[in-house]
């Protein structure tokens, strides 16, 4: 179905992609995966005809093959309305009928869809791909935004989908439930190696692949120690042999200086080896963010108080009415819910920056507050990302530049505008302000949707190491199972603990 060959792409000096070659056969379904910035986006948009490969070829068979392509930032500026978008894919019915089972069909069709919220965009978007049925679906990250109601109707849609699917995501259940077949973009050698079967497979894989590399490289390393230390050895002997022997015994000197040659001629011989493709390299156990929120200020037993709490926008019902909960220093909570249900209105109630409809939210004494919001919108798109995190603690320029690394902000990257990084990026910035500001209760309204799996990894187990209070927005599953140890649902216009 798609058969792509050797491909290549640069930009500038920057090589993106190089020599990536794999096969996607008509009715198979494999995971993208990859760092964040390893070229995933970049490889979708050659597969879609969007960017044009430097080398390489990519093949449809047949030639007529409809290729449908969902971008991550699905929607923006588009000004038609849901009604409109939706005509040009299917008939009315069928229309309904995913919209409905994207959790959609609520939306009033006249809206337009620059209106939408970045979940509806990305749900409008799978709809309009899978109302067409194309040949080949490249989704680029479709699971962010996605509650878990949308999430299982997409894994139930993907699994009887006839057609070839090659989505990147993140999400490990959704990989575990969609794919058959894992290819992984390495950010190093810039090209991709296959693993059969879903996330956990792979992961497991991976992990053997570390192990054998390990005791690899330590069998070498014992080998190079013994080889440094025969060489030194003859060479010892050598120069003894000389030092105690005068020009009278030749025949002696002679043995020396062959001993000297061997000796040299195992050096080159090491040398050639070490830098050979046969020499293994230290396995590393990378995490590409070196996350720590490290010990929080002090706090009282209850960080947080709603009583009775109602709200509503106006004019509008009511998201939930009278919410009474009590939150303690330590606690995790998963804040779970369908898309609109009001997550991000009760975190933002939490946090102070709306009013209550009824009822109060109080925070308790001593809390200090960090708040990692969903769309971004607390930083600011004029600063450089340099100058964010200068404005957070006092430290020279030099001390910002020596810590931004950690959140893969490297060399002149740091004095990129916010508003030219991309969602990815943003989001490690603003993982980045939290730990510099040192809080002791977290509100994060869905912080790792752009976050690679092994940020993710790592993101979990820096808040597992935070000892203060946690309450995070997720869909993803693994995380949650993870991380929370009580869930608080928003559903129905009911606020439930678990």
């Amino acid at each position: 179905m798609l058969q792509v060959q050797q491909l290549e792409k640069t930009f500038g000096v920057n090589t993106v992609l190089d020599g990536v070659s794999f096969v996607l056969n008509d009715g198979e379904r494999l995971g993208l995966i990859g760092p964040n910035g390893s070229g995933k986006s970049t490889l979708l948009r050659c597969l879609a005809g969007l960017e044009q490969p430097d080398r390489g070829s990519v093949v449809l068979t047949p030639r007529n093959a409809r290729v449908g392509y969902l971008p991550q930032a699905f929607g923006a500026g588009e000004q038609r309305s849901i009604a409109q978008v939706t005509a040009e894919c299917a008939e009315e019915w069928r229309a309904r009928m995913v919209l409905d089972g994207l959790g959609l069909a609520e939306i009033d069709p006249s809206t337009p869809v620059h209106h939408l919220s970045g979940g509806q965009k990305t749900r409008l978007g799978l709809a309009t791909l899978l109302l067409g049925e194309p040949d080949v679906l490249l989704l680029d990250e479709p699971t962010n935004h996605l509650d878990t109601d949308a999430l299982e109707w997409l894994e139930a849609f993907l699994s009887r989908y006839e057609h070839a699917v090659l989505v990147v995501s993140h999400d490990r259940a959704f990989l575990d439930a969609t794919v058959g077949r894992v290819l992984y973009l390495d950010a190093s050698s810039r090209t991709v190696r296959s693993y059969v079967g879903g996330y956990s497979e792979f992961a497991a894989a991976r992990e053997h692949e570390r192990e054998l590399q390990a005791e690899a490289f330590r069998r070498q390393e014992e080998y190079v120690q013994r080889v440094r230390s025969d060489i030194g050895r003859i060479k010892s002997e050598a120069r003894s042999i000389e030092l105690s022997t005068t020009p009278r015994q030749p025949g002696i000197r002679r043995h020396a200086r062959r001993k000297a040659a061997v000796a040299k001629s195992r050096e080159r011989k090491l040398e050639r080896y070490l830098a050979s493709d046969e020499r293994v390299d230290r396995p590393r156990q990378r995490f590409p963010i070196n996350l720590n929120f490290g010990a929080p200020p002090p706090g009282g037993r209850v960080m947080l108080r709603l009583e009775d709490v109602s709200f509503a926008y106006a004019g509008q019902s009511p998201l939930f009415e009278r919410v009474s909960l009590e939150v303690r220093y330590g606690q995790r909570l998963g804040l779970i819910g369908p898309n609109g249900a009001g997550k991000t209105t009760l975190l933002r109630l939490m946090a102070g920056e709306l009013e209550p409809t009824a009822g109060a939210a109080q925070l308790g004494a001593g809390v200090k507050l960090g708040v990692m919001a969903q769309e971004q919108e607390t930083l600011d798109p004029q600063l450089s990302v340099l100058e964010t995190v200068l404005r957070e603690r006092p430290m020279s320029e030099q001390d910002a530049r020596s810590f931004l690394p950690y959140f893969l902000f490297y060399g002149d990257s740091v004095f990129k505008s916010v508003a030219a990084c991309s969602l990815g990026e943003r989001s490690r910035l603003q993982l980045a302000r939290l730990v510099l500001q040192g809080c002791n209760l977290l509100l994060l309204d869905e912080p790792i949707n752009h976050l690679d799996v092994e940020s993710r990894e790592h993101f979990e187990a820096a808040l597992d190491a935070f000892e203060g209070t946690v309450i995070v927005v997720a869909h993803d599953r693994a995380f949650l199972r993870n991380f929370a140890r009580r869930l608080l649902q928003v559903r129905d216009g009911q606020v439930t603990l678990s």
